[in-house]
């Protein structure tokens, strides 16, 4: 059945673009790199980032999920980026269940424990919004965190995404299920 309106989003307009290197306002958001593969299994490792992401991953794991950003951005499906900044890769943002005919997706984002505290995934995410908003032309950001992960919120927080709700046992976790915090950002938000 085909549709009564238009894409918000014309399909091949995100394969068009080279993907960005995005400052933010201090650390940067680059494309994955091969080189970043030690990074990956280091960062998933850590006990927070296993938890709160539900995998782990070895050298060959690594390769593969890096692999697949370039393509995911091709066929438009989502977007990875490795966040740097003087000291190497020090967290990751992507943008998941990408939705370019009603210009949606999901924000998703981890940072290694050396980085966590100094206000990099908050910058890391208001960057990436404004360059989704103002370059992609996306309408709507959404994010979701365990109701157990406070530091996630006050993130979504820090970078303007508001909270909209609980999504009753949605996620499930090592420990069980979750409910998720949904918070969202519009294009239209200030």
């Amino acid at each position: 059945m085909p549709p009564t309106i238009a894409p918000a989003i014309a399909p091949g307009t995100m394969a068009r673009l080279p993907q960005p290197d995005i400052d933010a306002n201090g650390p940067r958001l680059r494309p994955w790199r091969p080189t970043d593969r030690a990074a990956v299994v280091a960062a998933y490792a850590d006990p927070a980032i296993r938890h709160w992401h539900c995998r782990h991953m070895n050298d060959d794991e690594a390769r593969d999920w890096i692999d697949t950003w370039p393509r995911r951005w091709h066929h438009e499906t989502g977007a990875g980026w490795a966040i740097v900044d003087t000291h190497g890769v020090v967290g990751q943002i992507s943008l998941r269940r990408l939705a370019l005919d009603d210009a949606l997706a999901e924000v998703s984002y981890w940072v290694i424990p050396a980085a966590r505290g100094h206000g990099i995934a908050p910058r890391a995410l208001t960057a990436l919004s404004t360059w989704c908003f103002t370059n992609l032309g996306l309408h709507r950001l959404e994010l979701a965190h365990s109701t157990a992960n406070g530091a996630s919120c006050r993130v979504a927080q820090r970078a303007g995404f508001t909270a909209e709700g609980t999504k009753r046992g949605e996620g499930r976790h090592a420990d069980g299920w979750h409910g998720m915090h949904l918070h969202a950002r519009l294009a239209t938000d200030p």
